[in-house]
């Protein structure tokens, strides 16, 4: 049985090696509602597209109307432009309206800059109300998020949790015993949000939103929601829940955006070596000792200080009539032949 379900996978990975994912998209109502902001969410006639406004009275945001159970959750998003220094968009899975002191966390951060100033990316991972040993990587972008929408993803499973930019991996969690409750284990909801992060998200607080440059619009699209639906539980709660789960598990894991292949490992090693500007993996200074999933090597190590920044990546200017992509040909070779297939 074993060597039928290597055999399967196996096939299944080249079968997926050279082409995006496949997966069905829904409207806005067929799987979110308002969360919060008034009228600053704005809803497109087709009900396929949603924007996020943030103005100098509210943010915005929606929230999934189920809670799941594990699943992959995407969404193609717009940033907004010109000086959104202060400005924090989100998209998200938590059960923190629920579980307020061990609430489980899996977030895409998106903080605005000066104008001119990229626009940076983070990625968290809190477990059981793991906030104090926050799991945090930050990355550029090898294009312009501001000029078209770029899918961002995650994939949430019982043993591993992938974080992916328009289909290419970026980020892998592997589950191990050692990481215990720090895993999420509870079922959340999808969130998207755009609010005022000025306190911390750009300079670490110096620079604050300028509201001259309002209002602030993030753009979604193509919504994906693909999991086992479950409303929230306690703990003594969760074998019965994973069982109900069990199919979709199987079919999350044999989905082609979950068999990590040889190209897809390439590629997201290439753009962690270019795009990553700090991982906790390496952040000497906040902790003591190594995260249990992460695969530290003494070669890897050398590229990082000791506080988890990268010696090599450097952010850069962006002007309005440079492509985004140039001066970093490995980068762009590799998004454009993605983009090709």
């Amino acid at each position: 049985m074993a060597r039928v379900l290597f055999l399967s996978l196996f096939l299944l990975s080249i079968s997926v090696s050279s082409q995006a994912f496949h997966v069905e998209t829904i409207s806005f109502d067929e799987g979110y509602k308002h969360l919060f902001g008034e009228d600053n969410l704005v809803v497109s006639a087709d009900r396929k597209r949603a924007n996020l406004v943030l103005n100098r009275y509210t943010g915005s945001g929606f929230i999934s109307s189920d809670y799941y159970m594990h699943g992959y959750f995407s969404a193609s998003i717009k940033l907004p432009k010109e000086n959104t220094a202060g400005v924090v968009v989100a998209f998200y899975l938590s059960n923190g309206d629920v579980f307020e002191k061990n609430h489980d966390e899996l977030d895409w951060e998106f903080l605005g800059n000066k104008k001119g100033k990229e626009w940076r990316v983070q990625t968290n991972i809190y477990g059981n109300g793991s906030t104090m040993r926050g799991r945090e990587e930050r990355y550029l972008l090898p294009f312009d998020p501001t000029e078209a929408a770029h899918r961002y993803s995650i994939l949430w499973t019982a043993n591993v949790i992938i974080f992916y930019v328009d289909d290419i991996p970026i980020r892998e969690v592997i589950r191990t015993e050692a990481m215990g409750s720090d895993f999420p284990s509870k079922p959340m909801a999808v969130y998207a949000t755009i609010w005022d992060g000025s306190a911390w998200a750009t300079d670490g607080g110096k620079v604050k939103i300028n509201y001259k440059y309002s209002p602030f619009i993030a753009e979604f699209s193509e919504l994906v929601l693909k999991g086992c639906t479950s409303a929230p539980i306690q703990q003594s709660q969760m074998s019965v829940d994973l069982d109900r789960c069990a199919s979709t598990e199987i079919e999350l894991m044999t989905a082609d955006f979950a068999v990590m292949t040889p190209k897809m490992r390439s590629d997201m090693r290439r753009f962690r070596e270019k795009k990553m500007t700090y991982t906790v993996c390496y952040d000497a200074v906040r902790y003591q000792s190594v995260f249990p999933e992460c695969d530290n090597t003494p070669e890897e190590q050398e590229k990082f200080w000791q506080w988890g920044e990268s010696k090599t990546v450097k952010p850069r200017n962006r002007s309005s009539k440079r492509h985004s992509l140039r001066g970093q040909p490995a980068v762009a070779s590799l998004y454009n032949a993605q983009a090709a297939v």
